[in-house]
């Protein structure tokens, strides 16, 4: 099987190879991850090993494909750095962006951070020479079969954490069961998120006892209470928010619609519902983070080609006190939870399009009633959970955006009691990070005297 998918991949990887340079060297994210990426630029030097570890004393790596799914590991790092504070820890990951956010998020657990390896033979040989792991925790997705057969034909167990299959993939999978049974065969455990995907593992080839269903990360996400302590029940604005306020000439009581992660296509529909909004609430403040920044100029113009006075954050303290912004676009990485923590409502995007959606839980945990769109199977049973709690509401359209920010803006009973929803939800369900280390545990046990 290993021998076609490495067929396969050097054929359209030779077909493609015209179009794919060009890509590469029109795009500032690829050009600065390429050369580390097919093993042809150096690692940090923290993770090269100097002399062959001893097997107690070898790294721990944990992996994870771009921005969610390290945002996703935060809590499980900081269990692993705990339980195992004598061994090193590595993290690595596909994209710029999650590089960009990981520096932030973690560079005081792991001893560095490089870029994952393209799934070639020589650029996946050399990398993991390098690095030299005793154990791979990979986290939610990224499955790369070269990359699974050289760990096992080194015997280095690999750990599939936040583990979820959609619907469609499982089909996808399925359906090419002769190629993929061998690959999730290769997996030491796999911690899945729900029951469901448990059985769908399995279905694939994993053995049972293989499998254990430890719940969803994301649900252990930590919580920065700039506005106040939701557990103590103190939501007052504190000094962090009202700073927060001053930073993005932020009047205070202005009543602000924050959007994150947003796709292209979404914009112009919030545009739609928010010049409908403005009608009802002239004041109303549209705070709208597209998922990559690059795009925050572009969405920038689509916003003021509706008529609205739109600024970059970046430029937001340049704008003149008679200047009233309608719509302030985020282009900075990594700030994105500490601005629910303003919003009187949050939209969640990636869920107008067909692009699964985008993580429901940073506006639940600061207590803000949430929207979305009908499309959240990238976490559909976090998005059914507070949908039935009343925690958030599912909409279709710019209508129905309008409608659900009218009559939570006009009903703040509502809105608060929405928020509190929310927030029970992502607090009733945390424990996934306690579980999955003891799954990682029993795989590479930890050394006496260390807890």
């Amino acid at each position: 099987m290993i021998i076609w998918y490495n067929i396969l991949f050097v054929l359209f990887f030779t077909v493609g190879l015209p179009l794919t340079v060009p890509v590469v060297l029109a795009s500032k994210k690829r050009r600065k991850t390429v050369l580390q990426r097919l093993g042809l630029a150096p690692l940090p030097k923290r993770i090269q090993k100097k002399s062959p570890y001893s097997p107690d004393k070898k790294p721990i790596w944990v992996h994870a494909l771009s921005v969610g799914e390290v945002i996703s590991s935060v809590p499980l790092v900081k269990g692993v750095k705990k339980r195992y504070r004598d061994r090193k820890i590595v993290f690595s990951v596909s994209t710029k962006t999650g590089f960009e956010i990981a520096d932030k998020l973690l560079k005081e657990n792991v001893n560095d951070l490089f870029f994952f390896p393209y799934d070639f033979i020589f650029s996946v040989k050399r990398i993991i020479g390098k690095v030299d792991p005793a154990v791979v925790i990979m986290v939610e997705t990224d499955i790369w079969p070269n990359f699974l057969f050289e760990m096992k034909k080194r015997n280095v167990p690999v750990v599939l954490v936040n583990a979820r299959l959609s619907k469609k993939s499982f089909s996808g999978y399925r359906k090419l069961l002769f190629f993929t049974k061998p690959v999730f065969t290769t997996f030491s455990k796999v911690c899945a998120q729900t029951a469901e995907d448990a059985i769908r593992f399995n279905l694939l080839g994993v053995p049972k006892d293989k499998i254990k269903t430890t719940g969803n990360l994301k649900f252990d996400q930590t919580y920065d209470p700039v506005q106040g302590d939701p557990v103590s029940g103190d939501f007052g604005p504190g000094k962090k928010i009202k700073s927060l306020q001053r930073s993005m000439n932020i009047c205070p009581g202005q009543k602000v619609l924050l959007a994150g992660s947003t796709h292209k296509g979404e914009e112009s529909i919030l545009a739609d519902a928010f010049l409908r909004a403005k009608k009802d609430f002239p004041d109303l403040l549209l705070v709208i983070a597209p998922r990559d920044p690059e795009r925050a100029g572009y969405v920038c113009k689509i916003f003021e080609s509706a008529g609205f006075y739109s600024v970059l954050m970046e430029n937001v303290q340049k704008t003149g006190q008679d200047k009233k912004v309608d719509v302030i676009v985020v282009d900075t990485i990594g700030i994105l939870r500490k601005l629910y923590a303003l919003a009187e409502i949050a939209f969640v995007g990636g869920s107008l399009v067909k692009s699964g959606g985008h993580n429901p839980l940073e506006p639940a945990a600061f207590s803000k009633p949430v929207i979305f769109g009908r499309d959240m199977s990238n976490f559909s049973q976090i998005s059914d959970m507070l949908v039935q709690s009343d925690g958030a509401i599912q909409v279709d359209d710019a209508d129905g955006i309008y409608r659900t920010c009218a009559m939570l803006l006009k009903d703040g009973i509502k809105a608060q009691k929405m928020g509190e929803n929310a927030f029970k939800v992502f607090c009733s369900n945390r424990g996934a990070a306690a579980k999955t280390l003891t799954v990682i545990e029993a795989v590479i046990p930890a050394q006496a005297g260390l807890i």
